[in-house]
């Protein structure tokens, strides 16, 4: 029986953009490129560190990023077009018991196994069908990112967008809703576990999944 997930894998790019035409003076730093992230390897597929997204999320982003401009914010991408070999790469990492490099970093409080479970990594991940964004906003007078209580893919219930236990500060809760909010007047929904996760709400390709590498030259074809 062929699973109904591969059936609607696809290479197609014709729907999507380098975030970087778009969102001129946008920061980009690939987590999943670099070997800083939970895996603790450069991920299948991420060729090139540069954000990629359909033309509609890119659009709404666009009209986030001049807001937060005004306001003296840029944004800051670690992860956007994810894929599917990339989430494949995190199911075959979660079945290796003996890796756990960057579980002090990354998870500390739970195990592998958890983490599909918890929400904090799906195995059909909204970032393969290209309206999905992991992000943050970075103070231009001082060039530093805003104090948000966590990490980036910080898997544990800090990283919750409304956690308001004794581990973050009035301060941190209000720069998350500020993200948040700005992220939902243009047309994003947030998710329940990870403050820096948003989804386009009316996304182009909601039951298609995609698999072209993250590649400016691969756009080029």
């Amino acid at each position: 029986m062929i699973d109904e997930f591969e059936t609607r894998v696809t290479m197609d790019t014709r729907g999507f953009v380098l975030l970087g035409d778009y969102v001129p003076g946008v920061v980009q730093e690939i987590r999943y490129y670099s070997t800083y992230n939970f895996v603790g390897d450069r991920i299948n597929g991420y060729d090139e560190p540069c954000a990629m997204l359909t033309k509609e999320a890119a659009r709404a982003l666009q009209a986030v990023s001049n807001e937060m401009n005004v306001q003296g914010y840029r944004l800051k991408i670690f992860d956007a077009y994810r894929p599917a070999r990339a989430v494949k790469h995190f199911v075959m990492w979660s079945i290796d018991d003996l890796d756990l490099r960057m579980k002090p970093f990354f998870y500390p409080d739970l195990d592998k196994s958890d983490l599909f479970e918890r929400g904090y990594i799906a195995r059909h991940s909204s970032h393969s069908r290209g309206s999905t964004v992991d992000l943050t906003l970075i103070d231009m007078t001082t060039g530093k990112e805003m104090d948000m209580g966590s990490s980036f893919d910080m898997f544990s219930e800090i990283s919750h967008p409304g956690y308001r236990g004794e581990k973050i500060t009035d301060e941190q809760y209000e720069n998350r809703m500020f993200l948040q909010n700005a992220m939902v007047r243009s047309g994003f929904e947030p998710h329940d576990n990870e403050w820096w996760h948003f989804t386009l709400q009316y996304e182009p390709y909601p039951y298609t999944y995609f698999d072209f590498p993250v590649s400016s030259e691969y756009m080029k074809r």
